[in-house]
């Protein structure tokens, strides 16, 4: 099914979409999306009504071109380790080879993070016989560095599990630092030359202020909740991610891909629907951010659709505030 792509429009409308990882492969735009179901399930913190099982990846020649969906890429059933929820995936490309990375929860109900291969783009692809050793939690991104080096970033509060790896292990009591304590920060881990396995023990990634002062747990505008994703331009590093409860998109940036990254601003005002996920994309000349919301469905938090809209760096390197509804009103 193909429809022609608009700014601060739904990609696909046959399809609830969201958590878009958008990448240039080939020259053409590709979209991973993770694939939202309709389903009579509860609504919760721990993210119940997120319940996926596949993925669908959608791609178009460029924003003047009708979106494609290439059909199921990978399905739940698919995946031995696997047992529910294949949330927001991410792909990248290196050794002749494609990959997608997904989290899904084990059968211990323990989100892990997987990896599928793949020769093209548009998949299928064909998930590894287990989840990569030492990952957990959710949400992975990866950035393949000018020298080949691949970074996966990761984690996720509350449904995500993050603030139950804390001492190392998996704490299902665990919870996240009190208020006036640092915010927890995502995982960082460099990558295998194979792209199947973590170099090292996944890291926590560091975010402070403008005073190298950490972010507290309690400063909801700014603190890490979710959906990290890595940029580079001009020779920096722009970690961008979800403050969660404020439903912001927000970035810090850093000279070095593991941080520590500085806290810079806002990138995308809060969208209808609970929760923000994006990616950031370079294509042609100029720069994209794919994000989500739920306008489509009326406000359905498990309902959301996929949408783009052009992202400008200012001469200084900072990213210009975005309105996800500028023709509202």
């Amino acid at each position: 099914m193909n429809s022609l792509p608009k700014a601060n429009e739904p990609l696909v409308t046959h399809i609830y979409t969201a958590d878009p990882s958008a990448h240039v492969f080939e020259g053409r735009i590709y979209i991973y999306p993770s694939h939202d179901l309709d389903h009579d399930g509860p609504d919760n913190d721990n993210g119940d009504q997120y319940a996926m099982e596949d993925y669908h990846i959608l791609s178009m020649e460029n924003f003047d071109s009708p979106v494609t969906d290439h059909g199921l890429a990978l399905h739940l059933d698919d995946i031995p380790w696997a047992s529910k929820q294949l949330w927001a995936p991410d792909a990248a490309y290196k050794n002749d080879t494609y990959y997608l990375f997904f989290p899904a929860r084990d059968h211990a109900g323990i989100f892990r993070i997987g990896v599928a291969v793949s020769a093209s783009p548009a998949g299928p692809f064909i998930p590894q016989p287990d989840y990569i050793a030492g990952s957990y939690s959710i949400d992975p991104a990866v950035l393949v560095d000018e020298d080949e080096q691949a970074y996966i970033y990761f984690g996720g509060l509350w449904g995500g599990q993050l603030e139950k790896w804390q001492t190392g292990v998996f704490e299902p009591e665990g919870e996240g630092p009190a208020p006036d304590q640092p915010a927890l920060g995502p995982r960082a881990a460099l990558l295998s030359e194979d792209m199947l396995s973590f170099r090292q023990e996944a890291l926590e990634i560091s975010i402070t202020d403008a005073e190298g002062r950490p972010i507290l747990a309690g400063d909801e505008e700014r603190r890490y909740f979710e959906g990290p994703w890595v940029h580079k331009y001009n020779g920096l590093y722009y970690l961008s991610y979800s403050t969660g409860t404020k439903h912001t998109l927000v970035y810090a940036v850093s000279t070095n891909p593991l941080g520590p990254f500085t806290f810079k601003g806002e990138i995308l005002s809060p969208v209808i629907g609970w929760t923000t996920h994006h990616s950031i994309v370079q294509f042609a000349d100029k720069w994209y951010l794919f994000y989500h919301d739920c306008s489509l469905s009326g406000g359905v938090n498990h309902k959301r659709s996929v949408k783009y809209t052009e992202l400008k760096h200012n001469p200084d390197g900072t990213i210009q505030k975005i309105d996800p509804y500028p023709f509202s009103g």
